[in-house]
């Protein structure tokens, strides 16, 4: 008898994982709360219209976002049903970068010095009294506009006034509250787990994102371009960050995997922010170097099992491959270049391994481009070293024609000079 599961999403984040348990033979519905992007897997997932009426049917119900499913998970895991999501205190960790900030100082973990402001002026009246150089981090709803996001490069902060003033004539209307965070270079590295409401589950991911547009790190920043990764037993990173939050979570009863992003130098690990959910593309990365089955991994996820996740040696790279206007959202411009845009596959994919959707359709046997947003697919390559993931991944898309599409080409780069800075600082040792 295969296992019931119940997808919930409220912009179609989840479509590739809920088509991963379908091809492993699960019973699966989705729902999706966006209007405009409702049609996403059509064909890939079995829907539902009403999810509150699939609950009874569901062994396993999943939530894909914060911005108040983590309330709705709690109240289902209450019930006594299965259930993959936080509650109200982790999607705060993440709406809220201020309150994520406070806790992690109150867990004991270091933190960059930061302000929060819901006025323009008193934070440019900060710079002038402490000139130095500053990151621009709106909160709350506004975090989701990725261009919004400023670092400042100018020794004086000048750069940041700038952009304040700019922001407070353009978009006072939408960051309604947003942080000034001193500048510390170094590293950016990632390091996340599931935890099955009870404890951490091992190996742990180390992960390395790249936000901006174009390669060089130049451009727009995005969601995300694209992440090289890999596995491995708890180290330093994990256990001076994440790990001083479980006890936290056991009495959240949380569910699901949890990320913090982070700056690590020679002076220390300085965390940025939390993704108190699964990380997207993230997840699709992870499932190629996860070697157990996805649904039976969510089920025992779900149960809180002490499950052991069989993985791959080595590195996972994942592209995300896209197409106009991403990173904009202009809908004029998607319907002219975007919608509606099959993905031929010059060669038949083997199952279509390591070729993970996001804003796809499936009508008439065609994969058809849909949505708003211009992410079209994740594909991703594995390898025992760096190289040998990058070239699958990139091999694997010289396979791909979609119109007007585009993608990074150096994902997986930064790790070539980066992994001597992190051993050298300890970063990764046991």
């Amino acid at each position: 008898m295969p296992n019931k599961f119940l997808f919930i999403s409220k912009d179609a984040l989840i479509s590739d994982i809920a088509w991963q348990v379908v091809k492993e033979g699960q019973s699966v519905k989705y729902y999706i709360e966006n209007k405009s992007e409702d049609d996403i897997a059509d064909g890939f997932v079995p829907k539902t219209k009403n999810w509150r009426e699939a609950v009874d049917w569901a062994d396993v119900i999943i939530f894909d976002d914060v911005l108040g499913q983590g309330t709705i998970a709690q109240e289902l895991r209450k019930s006594g049903k299965k259930v993959i999501g936080g509650s109200p205190f982790t999607d705060q960790l993440e709406d809220d970068r201020s309150f994520g900030q406070y806790e992690l100082k109150r867990h004991g973990v270091n933190i960059i010095p930061f302000w929060e402001f819901t006025d323009f002026d008193k934070a440019i009246s900060l710079i002038k009294k402490h000139p130095d150089e500053y990151v621009i981090k709106p909160s709350g709803e506004a975090q989701n506009i990725k261009q919004l996001l400023f670092v400042g490069m100018e020794k004086d902060g000048n750069d940041v006034i700038r952009v304040l003033t700019s922001y407070k004539r353009v978009w006072s209307n939408d960051i309604k509250i947003f942080q000034l965070q001193k500048r510390v270079k170094g590293v950016e590295i990632a390091v996340g787990a599931f935890f099955n409401g009870k404890k951490f589950l091992f190996p742990i991911n180390i992960n390395f994102e790249y936000k901006k547009l174009f390669p060089g790190n130049l451009g727009p920043a995005t969601g995300e371009m694209g992440t090289s990764m890999f596995w491995s037993e708890p180290n330093r990173l994990f256990n001076e960050t994440l790990k001083k939050l479980e006890q936290t979570l056991i009495d959240e009863q949380y569910v699901g995997y949890i990320d913090i992003n982070c700056i690590v130098n020679g002076q220390g690990i300085y965390p940025l922010e939390f993704t108190a959910r699964f990380g997207y593309p993230t997840i699709s990365i992870q499932k190629d170097g996860i070697l157990n089955p996805m649904g039976e991994f969510l089920l025992a996820l779900a149960n809180g099992e002490d499950y052991k996740l069989k993985v791959k040696k080595g590195f996972q790279v994942g592209v995300r491959i896209i197409v106009p206007p991403y990173p904009y959202r202009d809908k004029k411009t998607f319907n002219s270049y975007s919608k509606g845009a099959t993905v031929v596959f010059t060669k038949p994919p083997n199952n279509f391994e390591g070729i993970h959707i996001e804003d796809i359709k499936l009508h008439k046997g065609e994969w058809i481009v849909t949505g708003s947003a211009g992410v079209a697919l994740i594909v991703v390559g594995a390898g025992l070293t760096m190289r040998e993931a990058q070239k699958q991944a990139y091999s694997r898309i010289s396979n791909i024609l979609i119109p007007n599409m585009y993608y990074r080409k150096d994902i997986g780069d930064r790790w070539f000079e980066e992994r001597d800075k992190l051993h050298s600082w300890n970063i990764m040792c046991h």
